[in-house]
């Protein structure tokens, strides 16, 4: 392939796979080019020289995430989610993003259960066994309830379920935590996947 007459031109786009529980994630960056002193035009999507720039108006391959899968609590999900007016889908995101479906899930700050409630927490909703999927969804879905009536806003309802609602009230939206801001995409990409599951 020649571009300018003499110029070669090499491509190298790299598509990553990641498979696991979670299903698949199909990931690809913008495409990034320079030319070398030989005239040589290089493209890349993994620029590891600090010569490359970005190609304007190219982007990367399309992303596919799913969700992990587990029909498990559907019912518990449905019928609980009912009674605090929250969304199936979002209550089955966030025990999704939080324990992977986990009931006996210990995070290493201490939160417990299924939708990861801290012990504080956990008693101010009334759970007394964390560990009992109907108590800690019951807990977790009136948590969720309560930071969507605070905010109004579902993006940083699920920032307070991660980060409190302290550090939203600071910075008036999703605070600029790695983890937090990941959490928030993530609960968001399986909340889409999993209106299906409840005919939403």
């Amino acid at each position: 392939m020649h571009i300018a007459n003499r110029a070669r031109a090499v491509l190298a786009v790299t598509v990553l796979v990641v498979s696991g529980g979670a299903g698949t994630v199909w990931a690809g960056g913008g495409v990034f080019t320079f030319v070398d002193a030989r005239g040589v035009t290089h493209f890349t999507n993994i620029p590891n020289d600090s010569r490359y720039a970005p190609v304007p108006g190219l982007r990367g391959t399309a992303r596919r995430a799913t969700a992990p899968q587990n029909r498990g609590y559907d019912g518990l999900i449905r019928l609980t989610a009912a009674e605090e007016n929250v969304s199936p889908a979002l209550v089955k995101a966030v025990i999704a993003a939080e324990s992977a479906f986990n009931q006996r899930a210990v995070s290493k700050k201490g939160a417990q259960g299924l939708m990861q409630l801290m012990p504080a927490t956990a008693a101010e909703l009334g759970v007394t066994d964390a560990f009992s999927a109907d108590q800690n969804v019951s807990g977790g879905a009136r948590y969720l309830r309560e930071m969507l009536d605070r905010y109004d806003d579902l993006s940083s309802a699920i920032a307070a379920y991660n980060a409190g609602p302290t550090a939203v009230d600071r910075y008036r939206g999703i605070p600029p935590y790695k983890e937090t801001e990941a959490y928030v995409k993530r609960v968001l990409t399986y909340y889409r996947h999993y209106h299906g599951d409840f005919g939403q």
